[in-house]
């Protein structure tokens, strides 16, 4: 039996998470659990073995009597599983066998979340298991409703949305992730900016370097906050260029801002640099988004990464050249 109400330290490990502290070990044991007083007619409702995941319908779960089966999705989200295959059909057979729940219920259904519909067969589930396959709503806070409607779901529950605040909830965990490459970036920055007529200055990599690592700063602000937070404004279908779009823009500003003593060459040298990075890392959020699918994020990137390459070996020849 479980509580519906989080507890401090749930909410911590949801920080923790969110920034992607220790994030493949966020997640509970694979079973099967109670809100409430549940019974033999209440409802079995399934969800993944993500901590977050199973939190999310816990915690929306308040004031009702329910079971949750949780599947061994290997501490992934439902949406992410069911494309990997972890939460999948002969999962859920497993674990509507193995937890016992023909003993616990009179009636034989399992609501399944809509999201987790390509990894399941619901027709082999009910051959297999002798379970039906309810597909509920896609967010865990329709599912009183949904309940209250008989297992009636509005369009409005149909429809994945990816409003600003679920945009802007995956910005910390990618620029947390860009901390271990920054890492041995920075060095490399300084050292190539050290490079000139005297072969290497200790002070042209210092002050040079300085103007560099400010437009590489401002290319991972384009990717990886202004193109999420902007999405739907920036033009484009492609996330390579809605991010090269705000990497074009944050390399003018930072160029803008650049000493006069940095010539043409060096201006154009942050703005390449600048574009490119914004574009990668915009490409990050293509598998966090309701906009694409694994082969449209695999075409991107073959279309995209050798412009962004070239981009990045120009700017950097450029930066080298302007210091002559």
């Amino acid at each position: 039996m479980v509580k519906t109400t989080l507890e401090i330290g749930d909410r911590l490990g949801t920080v923790r998470a969110r920034l992607g502290i220790l994030r493949d070990e966020y997640k509970v044991v694979p079973g099967i659990y109670g809100v409430g007083s549940p019974d033999r007619h209440s409802p079995v409702l399934v969800t993944a073995n993500y901590k977050l995941s199973f939190d999310c319908l816990r915690r929306h779960l308040q004031g009702l009597d329910a079971w949750i089966l949780v599947l061994d999705t290997r501490g992934i989200n439902v949406w992410c599983a069911a494309g990997k295959g972890t939460f999948a059909t002969d999962e859920l057979v497993k674990r509507i066998r193995s937890s016992h729940i023909a003993r616990l219920v009179d009636h034989r259904s399992v609501i399944v979340p809509q999201l987790g519909a390509t990894g399941v067969s619901a027709l082999r589930v009910r051959r297999l298991s002798g379970f039906k396959v309810i597909w509920g709503p896609i967010r865990a806070e329709d599912i009183k409703a949904f309940l209250a409607a008989g297992h009636g779901a509005s369009q409005e529950m149909r429809e994945v949305t990816f409003p600003l605040r679920e945009r802007m909830v995956l910005i910390p965990v990618e620029i947390r992730l860009l901390i271990k490459y920054l890492a041995w970036l920075i060095p490399v920055v300084f050292l190539v900016s050290g490079i000139g007529p005297a072969v290497f200055s200790f002070q042209a990599a210092w002050s040079r370097g300085i103007l560099l690592l400010f437009s590489v700063l401002a290319g991972i602000v384009a990717g990886t906050v202004v193109t999420p937070i902007l999405l739907l404004r920036l033009p484009g279908v492609f996330f390579s260029i809605k991010g090269a779009i705000a990497g074009v823009a944050a390399g003018i500003v930072s160029a803008s801002a650049m000493p006069s003593g940095v010539g043409v060459s060096g201006l154009l040298a942050l703005v390449l640099i600048t574009t490119s990075l914004g574009s990668y890392l915009a490409m990050n959020f293509t598998g966090s988004t309701p906009f694409t699918s694994p082969s449209g994020v695999e075409h991107e990137m073959k279309r995209s990464l050798p412009w962004q390459i070239s981009s990045v070996a120009a700017g950097t020849l450029l930066w080298l050249i302007s210091a002559f």
